[in-house]
């Protein structure tokens, strides 16, 4: 297969999970701009259709719960029928509360990998099979630096859950890359969402910025910029990476 045989932005399809709110909603209005259509997916998509609501018929909301096997497959069915195809897809749903490792209950840390590592996997699942007859896709997963280093803070259930996901990426990479079909992952530090500002003390956020390089948190268009490289059509000699976005900031 031709590398640059590939469909065109304009008439490609994207996927985003967690797509409501923060970084999931910074992606999919960067894929809009973009030129894709875009299936935004989250438990609640009211947000999403109202911001993007200028966008028209080229983006379509469906509510989903990345958790649930069977209501994944059936959305993922639902949003071929609706554009036809799927070709890309951002695995960004995501489930974090700090908690160390003698306040994570057994119930927090279930719901952390039924987010974080089951939906990414139930998700892939159910797209892969279609880019792969079609010989063009692109996975791309949103894993973590505490992934690779446990994190600033204690958060052994989101840190694990996100090792997975950087696992399950090297494995979709080599079951797929003969068939057109990439998959890569992104491993931010702490992005300026509201997540970070609600759980996060100003003091404690003040600490943390300090000991980036850079000095300052990731943007949420930063971010979104990085997800659509990995999803060009020109990134097709890229996969089973992971794409540190860390400010310059390493384990120590």
């Amino acid at each position: 297969m031709n590398p640059f045989d590939t469909p065109a932005i304009t008439d490609q399809v994207a996927l985003v999970t967690g797509a409501n709110a923060g970084m999931g909603l910074a992606i999919v209005r960067a894929l809009l701009d973009a030129g894709y259509r875009v299936a935004a997916t989250d438990l609640r998509t009211d947000a999403v259709a109202e911001a993007m609501a200028s966008h028209g018929d080229r983006l379509a909301c469906f509510v989903m719960d990345v958790s649930d096997s069977v209501q994944v497959r059936a959305v993922c069915r639902e949003v071929e029928a609706h554009f036809g195809r799927i070709d890309v897809c951002v695995n960004n749903a995501g489930f974090l509360a700090y908690a160390n490792c003698e306040q994570t209950t057994p119930e927090l840390w279930h719901k952390t990998l039924r987010v974080n590592l089951d939906g990414v996997f139930f998700v892939s699942q159910s797209v892969a099979p279609g880019m792969k007859a079609r010989g063009f896709g692109r996975i791309v997963n949103m894993a973590s630096f505490g992934a690779k280093t446990g994190g600033l803070s204690p958060v052994p259930a989101y840190a694990a859950s996100k090792g997975g996901v950087i696992s399950l990426t090297f494995s979709f990479a080599r079951e797929y890359a003969a068939f057109g079909v990439t998959c890569n992952a992104l491993a931010p530090t702490f992005v300026k969402t509201q997540m970070l500002t609600d759980q996060v003390s100003p003091e404690r956020q003040a600490e943390l910025r300090a000991k980036i390089p850079v000095g300052r948190f990731c943007e949420l268009e930063e971010l979104a910029h990085s997800v659509l490289f990995l999803a060009h059509p020109l990134s097709g000699f890229i996969t089973g990476e992971v794409l540190d976005l860390n400010g310059g900031l390493q384990f120590d």
